[in-house]
């Protein structure tokens, strides 16, 4: 697939202003063959003694109101061209950030951030470069040498220019062959950065790891390494890039060398002029830009069409889950059902969640409970359509998931993850992400519902405070309470809390849990814990093992049972009396 069928949307929406800087290119690539017949013509006026002042001072002020032309012919079509190549980057980076949106778990699996980020950035440059830099070679390559060949021809001699462009197949040839060489190596570099990228974004994300494992040597010997292969990399490219230039300086001097050895015999047997024979050496001379640019057109075509290949082949990667073509409409989740769930994440071979089943009515809290890797996580994680599932094995208002807009879904959830995505902004900020237009006072009641009140008048700033890269500024506790915070704002109708009140302490977590089935009275809740006493008060829990319910019930119920959750709960009051 070609560099122009893969971005036609681009060239058929902008096909009048490419049409235009294509036609004040041909029209500056005219206008430049005017001078050196001018100059040609003078010389022989000179060589005659038949030039008089008036003719001279004719012809410096055409060259000079030439020159104006053509520059502002240039620069309108240097404008009008680069601004199309801005354009094109802009919207292909919409599109990947759109792309990147839609996209599930498992795409963030195959591609690693620091390569998804080398295709934001140098893939999409180098595929603007080409709309831009590509067309501007590509014309003066095709334009250029055309208008100078006809212009030669028609004004010199035929026998001449054939000469003088002997030499120019075998640079065509050349040319060729070390183009393709360079889209290969330049994949390979490309690839080298975004590994680079994924390995400065771990050092710099788990530098308070690092240190505290006295790594920091280890990690600079490894990123050297890294470095040193982009290095590599880039310097076999440039080895590359480096035999374009000498190649069309050698052809071009045995282009002269014809040029001035040939036309000066054809000057001794009066077949061309010595003004023809200056005339056409100039014109010779402006033959060089246009190898050079068929040169850099093949250098920067390759490149081009080797960053198309990465950013075609994460564009036809779909999302795993997708809108039903004609959803359901359901106003509201009067009812969460899973009948029999079984769930196997993309890469596992052992499923995660085994035959789950559960109904919770509007305005009721469940409770997840069970040891580390249990399915606790991955049981909130269906609520949110992040992977597909079998049908109709969670309904909601008892209509299959699948059935449902995507959109209507992710709407009714508001989700508490166990790592919390704080932005380098201020916590208010961080608060209104999911609700940009919260005003002063929603704001102020999310946060005393999430019990931050007395911790954000205590700093700096208050609700300006820059929280850092990462929240780096706040610690666990409070990273927690600001991501509870957030939920809260948007006053969803199912609040899925994922292990989120692990790093406050138990009169904390009973504030918390007080404001919630206070303010959220009719809506429904879903608690994931290892502390107990966090779903004490829900209306239904489960207790999970290896993906199965080991026991589920109320907490009257699974203390009458006398099992793993009554173990569980008579160990850890235990341990909250020793504590006090």
């Amino acid at each position: 697939m070609s560099f122009v069928t893969r971005l036609q949307w681009f060239f058929k929406t902008r096909w009048l202003h490419y049409t235009l800087a294509i036609s004040l290119m041909t029209a500056v690539s005219l206008l430049q063959t005017i001078p050196p017949k001018m100059i040609g013509n003078t010389i022989d006026h000179i060589q005659k003694g038949g030039l008089t002042a008036s003719e001279l001072s004719r012809t410096v002020l055409l060259l000079v109101g030439l020159a104006l032309l053509l520059y502002v012919l240039v620069y309108a079509w240097i404008t009008t061209l680069f601004g199309n190549s801005a354009l094109l980057e802009k919207l292909l980076r919409g599109r990947f950030m759109a792309h990147l949106t839609r996209m599930k778990p498992s795409f963030f699996q195959r591609n690693s951030t620091g390569q998804l980020m080398a295709l934001a950035t140098n893939d999409i440059l180098a595929i603007g470069n080409t709309s831009g830099y590509g067309v501007m070679t590509l014309v003066n390559t095709l334009v250029g040498a055309s208008v100078v060949i006809v212009t030669m021809i028609s004004l010199i001699d035929y026998k001449l220019m054939l000469a003088a462009l002997v030499p120019l197949p075998m640079l065509a040839v050349i040319i060729n062959l070390l183009g393709k060489k360079v889209r290969a190596r330049f994949l390979a570099a490309q690839n080298a950065f975004g590994k680079m990228n994924d390995h400065a974004l771990e050092s710099i994300s788990g530098i308070r790891v690092i240190r505290s494992y006295v790594q920091e040597n280890h990690d600079l010997d490894a990123f050297d390494n890294v470095t040193t292969e982009v290095m590599e990399r880039n310097r076999e490219v440039s080895q590359l890039n480096a035999l374009f230039q000498p190649l069309i300086s050698l052809i071009v001097g045995v282009s002269y060398s014809i040029g001035i050895g040939y036309g000066s015999y054809l000057v001794f047997h009066d077949e061309i002029t010595l003004g023809q024979l200056i005339s056409f050496n100039i014109y010779l001379g402006m033959l060089i830009w246009p190898m050079i640019s068929f040169g850099e057109f093949i250098n920067v075509l390759q490149r081009g069409n080797a960053s198309a290949d990465r950013v075609e082949q994460s564009f036809v990667q779909e999302p795993d889950v997708v809108n039903p073509a004609v959803p359901v409409e359901v106003d509201l989740p009067v009812s969460i059902e899973m009948r029999g769930l079984t769930f196997t994440y993309p890469s596992a071979v052992q499923p995660s969640l085994q035959q789950v089943s559960f109904r919770l009515e509007r305005g009721q809290t469940l409770g997840i409970v069970g040891r580390t890797g249990s399915g606790k996580s991955t049981l909130l994680k269906q609520l949110l359509r992040q992977y597909p599932i079998a049908e109709e094995q969670l309904l909601i208002s008892g209509v299959p998931v699948e059935q449902l807009a995507l959109e209507r879904v992710k709407a009714w959830v508001a989700y508490v993850p166990q790592e919390h995505l704080l932005l380098s902004k201020s916590i208010r900020d961080n608060i209104a992400l999911g609700k940009p237009d919260a005003t002063d006072a929603e704001i102020a009641k999310a946060v005393e519902m999430a019990s931050f009140t007395t911790d954000i008048e205590g700093m700096p700033d208050g609700m300006g405070t820059i929280v850092g890269e990462n929240g780096v500024m706040l610690s666990g506790g409070q990273k927690q309470r600001l991501a509870i915070a957030r939920a809260l704002l948007i006053d969803a109708e199912i609040l899925a809390m994922d292990d989120s009140l692990s790093a406050v302490d138990a009169r904390t977590e009973s504030r918390i849990l007080n404001h919630i089935r206070k303010e959220r009275a009719g809506k429904t809740t879903f608690i994931s814990t290892h502390r107990l006493s966090a779903v004490s008060h829900a209306d239904w829990i489960l207790v999970l093992d290896e993906g199965r319910i080991l026991e589920e019930g109320t907490h009257e119920q699974l203390m009458h049972i006398g099992g793993w959750y009554r173990q569980q709960w008579d160990r850890q009051q235990m341990e909250a009396s020793l504590e006090e």
